[in-house]
């Protein structure tokens, strides 16, 4: 995405060019929704969006909050050391006042987004194939792209990360193979049968198949949202 928070920091030097440059970022954002296509933008713009809202809820001591330019390592405490840009106070307020006035057009661009998204998600059925085993952090997803005509056969496996002593899951997939849907002569269960035969390291594995009427992008939009339904499910 064009739109950066290094393009907030520069309001000190051209107040108007980083309003006309934001404009063009959100221009951005808005062609790819207008097309169905959410990621990454949608996650990319929310993730600017919280940060620029973690900066303001602390405008008072915007200084500090503002990121610094590492300068160096501390090998010994394996620390990475930062040098605050110098900011004067002309510029910090100039900062704060282009934060403050993007905010709102960027929310909206976020809403828009999140509306596909849902929209998306009412439209996608999740079903599992067959006998779920008690293991369904790895296995299979059956997901439709309607634009090509295909089912893309997906192995996936749950991964957990920590951060900030949060603990987070992801969903890492890997593609297997596509099948046309004009030419499915097998059912889902036999799909399934075929993936066992296929990798006998997962000798019973959790299938899931998505059904849909919409033919939207399927890496921008169709491949996220399933993942993120399948999550929920997962872990519900």
């Amino acid at each position: 995405m064009s739109l950066t928070l290094q393009t907030f920091l520069s309001a000190g030097r051209d107040f108007e060019a980083s309003r006309y440059r934001i404009l063009d970022g959100l221009r951005h954002v808005r062609q790819e929704f207008t097309h169905n296509r959410i990621y990454p933008t949608l996650s990319e713009l929310m993730e600017l969006y919280a940060t620029l809202r973690a900066i303001t809820d602390n405008s008072s001591n915007l200084r500090d909050q503002l990121p610094g330019r590492i300068t160096g390592l501390d090998l010994q405490s394996q620390r990475v050391i930062y040098q605050n840009e110098a900011f004067s106070n002309d510029d910090l307020m100039a900062v704060e006042e282009l934060i403050r006035w993007a905010m709102p057009l960027m929310q909206r661009a976020i809403e828009e987004g999140q509306t596909i998204f849902n929209f998306v998600d009412d439209h996608l059925t999740l079903d599992h194939v067959g006998l779920l085993p008690s293991y369904v952090e790895e296995g299979y997803l059956l997901v439709p792209e309607l634009q090509r005509g295909v089912l893309h056969v997906i192995q996936y496996e749950v991964s957990i990360f920590t951060s900030n002593n949060q603990r987070y899951r992801n969903l890492r997939t890997t593609s297997i193979k596509t099948v046309s849907l004009s030419e499915l002569g097998m059912t889902a269960a036999s799909l399934k049968m075929l993936l066992i035969a296929e990798n006998r390291s997962l000798p019973n594995p959790a299938t899931y198949i998505f059904q849909t009427d919409l033919d939207f992008p399927f890496a921008e939009t169709m491949l996220p949202v399933a993942k993120r339904k399948l999550l929920r499910r997962l872990f519900s």
